[in-house]
């Protein structure tokens, strides 16, 4: 593995039917930084990070996950992963539904109210999943993956649905994780999010087109903010 890599592909290759999602891709993923996985819908994010946590097959190349191939078992503890839709059961309350996966885990009591702390759903606590709000039902899901402290934690879209407040929020818990080591890999499809993020990894088309910091991005580019920065790249790439 790659030093200071949390995630390492090469030559990754991914087949839907008659289509390569992923062709031909070569990616790190530092260790202990907030990356962000940013693309267009259908870019290939969602199929990425599946291989990352060991759940897509795979057509051919290598993925590394924390030293490991991916997928195996001895990374089940090591990584979280937040789906786009929410995985928690609707007929429990937010603490059962931690409490749950913790055990899953071997996660200790503490453990299950400090990761329902850090998604700010004490209040909730005691509240059936059914009633909540999407939004809030995310971030259970989000906290039932903290409850174990990964290693590496992998977000697909997890700001989706929420508000400026809790958007904000959730980027600050992210920086918190990582600035105590954990690693994040966060997809997006929202451009203006790429500036919260420490390194940035741009997807079109399965193809990465840039591995950069939202600043060398903004100075390459010459432009003014990331979806210009990204529309920018694409125009590049149509030019040569």
């Amino acid at each position: 593995m790659n030093r200071g890599a949390a995630v390492v592909a090469r030559s990754l290759r991914v087949v839907r039917g008659d289509v390569a999602v992923l062709p031909d891709l070569s990616v790190s993923v530092p260790a202990g930084q907030v990356v962000g996985l940013l693309g267009p819908s259908g870019s290939g994010k969602s199929t990425f990070m599946r291989a990352v946590v060991g759940v897509q097959i795979v057509a051919g190349g290598e993925l590394t996950v924390l030293g490991e191939p991916a997928g195996s078992p001895g990374l089940r503890h090591r990584v979280g992963y937040v789906t786009q839709s929410p995985s928690v059961y609707a007929d429990l309350d937010v603490r059962q539904n931690v409490a749950y996966f913790g055990a899953v885990f071997g996660a200790s009591p503490d453990a299950v109210d400090k990761a329902i702390a850090a998604v700010d759903l004490l209040p909730q606590a005691g509240q059936s999943v059914a009633t909540l709000s999407g939004g809030q039902r995310s971030r259970v899901s989000l906290a039932a993956a903290l409850v174990a402290s990964p290693e590496l934690l992998v977000l697909d879209e997890p700001t989706v649905g929420l508000d400026p407040v809790l958007r904000r929020d959730l980027w600050d818990l992210f920086h918190r994780l990582a600035a105590g080591g954990t690693s994040l890999l966060v997809s997006s499809h929202v451009m203006d999010e790429a500036t919260r993020c420490d390194r940035l990894l741009l997807l079109r088309d399965g193809r990465l087109i840039a591995d950069t910091t939202p600043a060398q991005l903004l100075e390459r580019t010459g432009a003014a903010d990331a979806e210009a920065a990204f529309l920018a790249l694409i125009d590049a790439q149509a030019r040569s």
